[in-house]
């Protein structure tokens, strides 16, 4: 589970705004205004959230979920230790998304009409 509040920390610490994020996680821009709008945890259909958390994690995002070892307890996000430029992590992210959503465009059936 993430919430509003760890989405926009974790794209604070990108440096990305909500189009970026958006791209990186293969959803519309909407539905990331949405998701930073709720109020507490994100509430969205199963396969966004989905897609959200796997490309927070590949940018090198790891959410922290209450009663995990910190001082203080509660939620938050972290860097992991082994991202040497999240930056570059991303646009990596980006390209690679942007590469597999063009093998999948689809041409468009050709309709034969019967000529009598």
């Amino acid at each position: 589970m993430i919430t509003a509040h760890q989405l926009r920390a974790a794209r604070a610490l990108l440096s990305i705004d909500q189009r970026q994020m958006a791209e990186l996680a293969d959803l519309s821009v909407p539905t990331i205004q949405r998701m930073e709008a709720s109020d507490g945890v994100i509430r969205a259909n199963v396969d966004s959230l989905m897609k959200l958390v796997s490309a927070l994690e590949s940018a090198g995002i790891e959410l922290i979920n209450p009663g995990a070892a910190s001082a203080t307890g509660g939620r938050g996000v972290r860097l992991r230790e082994h991202v040497t430029n999240p930056k570059t992590t991303l646009k990596t992210t980006l390209k690679t998304n942007l590469k597999s959503k063009s093998k999948t465009v689809r041409q468009p059936k050709r309709v034969l009409e019967r000529v009598r």
